[in-house]
């Protein structure tokens, strides 16, 4: 059986670090958006399990997360089950759009339909956690709100959005974010906003935009260039990838055309359910299909 699966990427439309706990992870609120641009993975039946990606950059060894994933599930069930997976890469490593997440949480729940594990999307969330603090919110699959490190999560309905997202061509280390001693770790605690709109408004922002712009000033320049040319800006995540709010898709692909050089951008639309479910439903309509019709044979 052969199965692909987007793993769609994620913007924080914002980010308050509200505490530190004892064991150094960092207690947060923030409003994540998932986007109808992604990777993508294919996973296909084998007796052994391989990772394949075109792009040299990413490792394909037991450090990367579909991998650990993989691991996980095996560990958890008990399964002896394999895999050949291929990861087409699409969004920036280090960018702050969770690609790694992203691509964890579509492993989990693409391997448990191969595999026909049956396990729940709340186990697959807990096992995600051990992988990082984002993987659970592409394992639900909903826009979201989320507090303590980013496990809790209230799914909430976004209205329609088109969003510019620019990656200025560098990598961010969330590690070096995080360890930052000038980080702001006391933002006060927020109630769930009533719109998006107070969420774009100054009364929420991303506490990690002020170290990111004194390691990396790229990062400040393209969110001045995203204010003079969109009105808006932010950076998502620890970075490095910043996004303005559009009139719609058609202004985003004219600000493409306007990148400057060695940036690069993808125009996206906000979605309240994940790709990744709405593919995953497709598939097993159409296997529930196919199995119907040989029964009926």
């Amino acid at each position: 059986m052969t199965l692909t699966l987007p793993a769609p990427a994620k913007l924080n439309l914002f980010l308050h670090i509200t505490g530190r706990r004892p064991d150094g992870y960092h207690e947060l609120q923030t409003l994540f958006a998932l986007l109808d641009q992604g990777d993508a993975l294919t996973f296909e039946t084998a007796t052994d399990l391989q990772l394949h990606c075109d792009n040299p950059d990413v490792p394909c060894d037991d450090s990367n997360l579909v991998l650990r994933a993989a691991h996980i599930l095996q560990t958890h069930t008990g399964s002896r089950q394999g895999a050949h997976i291929v990861l087409d890469k699409q969004l920036p490593m280090g960018g702050g759009v969770g690609g790694g997440s992203s691509d964890a949480a579509t492993a989990l729940l693409g391997l448990d339909q191969l595999w026909g594990l049956g396990l729940s999307l709340d186990t697959l969330a807990e096992l995600g956690l051990q992988l990082g603090a984002d993987v659970p919110v592409f394992v639900k699959g909903k826009s979201a709100w989320a507090e303590g490190v980013g496990e809790q999560i209230t799914p909430v309905l976004l209205p329609d959005a088109h969003f510019l997202v620019v990656h200025p061509g560098i990598h961010v280390s969330t590690a070096r974010i995080f360890g930052d001693r000038e980080l702001t770790r006391g933002t006060p605690i927020s109630k769930l906003p009533a719109s998006l709109e107070a969420v774009l408004t100054r009364d929420f922002h991303n506490d990690c935009e002020a170290v990111a712009k004194r390691h990396f000033p790229e990062i400040g320049k393209t969110l001045d260039w995203l204010r003079q040319n969109a009105g808006n800006s932010r950076m998502t995540g620890t970075g490095a990838c910043c996004f303005a709010r559009l009139t719609g898709a058609q202004q985003g692909q004219q600000l493409l055309q306007q990148l400057p050089q060695h940036w690069t951008g993808f125009v996206a639309r906000s979605r309240n359910n994940s790709p990744l479910h709405e593919a995953l439903a497709t598939f097993r309509e159409t296997k529930n299909s196919g199995d119907s019709a040989q029964n009926d044979n």
